[in-house]
């Protein structure tokens, strides 16, 4: 029993690995096979791409502005560790006023 499930495993993902032929623009298409019919194709094609392409360039402002306030946070938090190391540098030598911190 245990064999068989493997086998079948074994064939499904097999047949699932096949290369298949797209249908995607067919010639023999007989709903393409009229200049309009392939121009408004083109058409669509072409808005599909502009509105992609906005979405895209949308998505990359976003991310660059996420990018520019994570370097801000980053170099703050530098500041502060900076700062911090030079009071524990400054207690440990001695002065006092930065042991508080």
């Amino acid at each position: 029993m245990k064999n068989r499930y493997s086998i079948a495993g074994a064939i499904a993902l097999g047949l699932s690995l096949c290369p298949v032929a797209a249908l995607a623009d067919d010639p023999r298409d007989p709903d393409m096979q009229s200049r309009e019919a392939r121009e408004r194709d083109a058409a669509m094609i072409r808005q599909l791409n502009r509105e992609q392409l906005a979405y895209v360039r949308e998505r990359d402002a976003r991310w660059a502005e996420q990018r520019r306030e994570q370097e801000a946070r980053l170099a703050q938090y530098e500041r502060e560790m900076a700062e911090w190391r030079h009071a524990v540098k400054m207690c440990r030598a001695g002065d006092t006023r930065y042991c508080a911190r």
